[in-house]
């Protein structure tokens, strides 16, 4: 519980002096780069204070100058500070739009593009596939949960049709993402982290344009079970 109190204060200091270093900057350019560099090295430090260590496979063997939408498997709060900071370059990833209200981190991640979700509007759903698309246009990847929700034992659930839809609308390739090791250090409903290493598997590229409709598409990177934990 040390570690955990210690890594939540730790976030609680870094956000207001990440904001009035990277914030200024970011205006006057334009550009979120910056701040999406600084928000990383803040993620992987409060990892590490929390004492969860990385360890990645596949990585080297994607290639970087091409946006890809990756798809993760999501047992654990813990998978989006694990894996987008390992992820071959600047990433946006859908959010609650609840996020969005808190001062500071709302702002922080409008500049980073990140795409608000409503999970209770169906419109607002095609709507953020939409803004998920312009934004991919832009150079930069998507990182989804295609299962919309954390599971509670690490078996995949039912995948949604929106990512699928995202992928096979823009032609962006898919890359299966397996997050090991999550489960144990941060289950679905507690709040402690427990000390661990978890492993982020990056699997080799799935062109959507092999595939004629989305349900081919989801059989595809179901059936390959390289999203399970």
């Amino acid at each position: 519980m040390i570690r955990t109190s210690l890594a939540l204060a730790f976030v609680v200091f870094f956000i207001p002096v990440a904001a009035l270093i990277t914030f200024p900057w970011t205006l006057v350019t334009g550009k979120a780069d910056f701040l999406y560099r600084f928000a990383m090295r803040g993620v992987t430090s409060a990892l590490r204070i929390a004492g969860v260590k990385v360890e990645t496979e596949g990585r080297e063997e994607l290639e970087r100058s091409r946006s890809c939408i990756f798809m993760c498997n999501h047992v654990s709060n813990l998978d989006a500070p694990i894996v987008v900071p390992v992820l071959p370059g600047r990433t946006s990833i859908l959010v609650k739009k609840e996020l969005f209200r808190i001062p500071i981190l709302g702002w922080a991640m409008r500049m980073a593009s990140l795409v608000p979700v409503d999970r209770s509007d169906r419109d607002s759903a095609i709507s953020n596939i939409e803004k998920a698309a312009k934004v991919m246009k832009s150079g930069l990847h998507m990182m989804i949960y295609p299962e919309g929700t954390r599971s509670t034992d690490g078996g995949l659930l039912p995948f949604k049709k929106g990512p699928f839809h995202l992928a096979l609308n823009t032609g962006i390739p898919v890359v299966p993402v397996t997050i090991l090791g999550s489960l144990e250090m941060m289950p679905k409903g507690k709040t402690r982290i427990r000390a661990g290493i978890a492993r982020v598997i990056f699997h080799q590229p799935i062109d959507p344009a092999r595939f004629k409709d989305r349900d081919e598409l989801i059989e595809a990177v179901r059936s390959r079970d390289c999203l399970r934990s």
